[in-house]
């Protein structure tokens, strides 16, 4: 059974008395004796309903603690999802409201399948010393850095704020907008501090309604990982908008097919790290730490996609610069030589008995701050004191993204597919020319293989014919050995229905006047500029692979 708010109780005891009192006369000198006893009624029983109404709208407001911190909970569970909803930022707004109208002993009781009295108490900084960079008059050139993101309001003005703004300072002509993959992420800092991210979808159509003509994004991911996929299959949905698009490379370059491929990209990344936790741990190099018996250990997020080779390529990495007392681990503990146990145990083995933990992630948001640095038992921290072989544990709560050398290597980056671009709108220059008007042109047919080649007695020249927009060129080889080609791959020639390219017989004359009967060719020619497959096969029935080029002379 409800009990009633004790407002309520003095408010129903007030009209109790009121009630008690009625029919008493007592003589007033104030008040006119002319009163009747239906006028008295009517007021007593407006006052009546007025006093009822307020002890509805406080037996309304006394739901148990229980049932007020339940909403919150159930709320706060409704937006930690990671699909958006047009509902979404109406939760976000009711959630906060909820959570503001608890007491401090009903929010201790805020709990759910997601929901803790951290998400909206906990202290993270000042969400305004961040800027979401959601703003419109874009303009033509946009760079879109994209993040996982953080609710850590100080990690996201430190880490991932300073990368966009060397990425801007770098390139002034460029304006530089966000976008999270994290939609759990933008709902909590929407939530909580009324910030509001884009999502990439809201990103790229805000790119859009800006007509926005060229494109970069650049990734602030470590890897070509999973959230690195997912902007790709966002992207795409999108690219025909833009007149031209290039994506940036993530942090590490190219994934490499096994633990020991490297870069410079993993190279750069390594020396920055350790370098910052040598500085902040008071050494100048690794063997100076190693002789004081520590450890640094570098704890990644860790993941199920194949990209996850990258972890063990930074251990490569590591024992290339002779960073021997450095290990790398990772909260998912993907690849298994990265799981907690697995580096305490090789820290131990090896005699080092003080030990730095440090994320090697962009952001020191909740996975350094919690599962690293934590208090509980499954934390990093709390499982190399449990151990017992450690005399000290320290943390280093600092992200990749506040290191400089870091923040150049991204800007580094999007230099890069800045001129990308450039590439691209030559390349779509040149594919304006096949608009060319109907008629025959002379161009280059250019090969890969100097075994396949136009005849010598032309100089590389065959004549293109443009046709409706259609391109072919005509080109006469060197002989009679290639007895068929095909547009495309070697796979796709033997395939049952492939339509094979016929030779004709071509006589070609050379400057000493004599002549040579080769075959000749018409090869369809899908742009100008551009390589395209062409397989071809000779007078012993082996297909080839081979990429062709055809370019206008002059």
């Amino acid at each position: 059974m409800k009990k009633r708010s004790a407002k309520a109780l003095i408010a129903l005891a007030a009209s109790v008395v009121m009630l008690a009192g009625c029919g008493t006369t007592t003589a007033d000198p104030e008040t006119p004796a002319q009163t009747t006893e239906t006028e008295t009624a009517d007021a007593t029983a407006e006052d009546s309903k007025e006093e009822t109404a307020a002890v509805t709208e406080e037996e309304t407001d006394s739901r148990s603690d229980e049932e007020r911190a339940k909403e919150v909970a159930d709320l706060i569970d409704a937006i930690y999802v990671q699909q958006w909803t047009e509902e979404t930022d109406d939760l976000c707004a009711q959630a906060r409201a909820a959570w503001d109208a608890l007491t401090d002993e009903q929010k201790e009781m805020v709990e759910g399948e997601d929901a803790d009295p951290d998400y909206f108490g906990r202290d993270t900084g000042d969400a305004s010393a961040d800027d979401p960079l959601n703003s419109d008059d874009i303009g033509e050139n946009e760079i879109l850095v994209v993040s996982f993101g953080t609710s850590f309001n100080d990690s996201r003005a430190q880490d991932i704020s300073s990368i966009e703004k060397a990425i801007a300072a770098a390139n002034p002509d460029w304006s530089v907008r966000r976008a999270f993959t994290a939609q759990i992420i933008i709902n909590h800092v929407l939530a909580r501090d009324g910030e509001k991210i884009d999502n990439v979808d809201q990103a790229l159509q805000r790119a859009v309604d800006n007509g926005v003509k060229n494109l970069v994004l650049q990734p602030t991911h470590l890897m070509h990982g999973a959230e690195y996929d997912e902007i790709i299959d966002a992207l795409d949905g999108y690219r025909d908008k833009f007149e031209t698009v290039a994506v940036a490379e993530p942090l590490l370059g190219e994934v490499g097919s096994d633990a020991t491929v490297i870069n410079d990209d993993k190279k750069a990344v390594a020396e920055a790290v350790v370098a910052e936790a040598l500085a902040e741990a008071g050494y100048k190099t690794t063997d100076e730490a190693a002789e004081d018996g520590t450890a640094f250990v570098l704890m990644g997020h860790g993941t199920a996609h194949t990209a996850k080779v990258s972890y063990s390529q930074m251990a490569t990495q590591m024992d290339k610069l002779g960073y021997k007392n450095v290990f790398v681990g990772t909260v998912e503990g993907e690849p298994e030589e990265t799981a907690c146990e697995v580096i305490i145990d090789a820290a131990k083995e090896a005699g080092y008995t003080r030990i730095v933990l440090r994320p090697l992630m962009v952001v020191a948001g909740d996975h350094a701050n919690n599962d690293m640095a934590g208090d509980d038992e499954d934390s990093w921290k709390s499982m190399f004191e449990a151990s017992g072989a450690f005399e000290s544990i320290e943390c280093q709560i600092a992200g990749l993204g506040r290191i400089e050398s870091v923040k150049e290597q991204y800007v580094a980056h999007t230099a890069d597919a800045i001129a990308a671009l450039g590439d691209i709108s030559a390349s779509a220059a040149a594919d304006s020319k096949s608009a060319l008007a109907d008629g025959t042109y002379p161009a280059f047919f250019t090969t890969d293989s100097s075994m396949f080649h136009v005849s010598e007695a032309l100089d590389d020249l065959g004549e293109l014919t443009v046709k409706n927009g259609e391109m072919t060129i005509h080109v006469s080889l060197e002989s009679k050995n290639i007895v068929n080609l095909f547009p495309g791959t070697a796979d796709d020639a033997q395939k049952a229905g492939a339509k094979l390219l016929e030779p004709v017989t071509d006589t070609v004359k050379f400057d000493d006047g004599t002549t040579e009967d080769v075959y000749g060719f018409d090869v369809p020619v899908p742009a100008l500029d551009k390589e395209f497959d062409l397989a071809l096969v000779g007078t012993k029935g082996v297909w080839y692979d081979h990429k062709v080029k055809v370019t206008l002379a002059g």
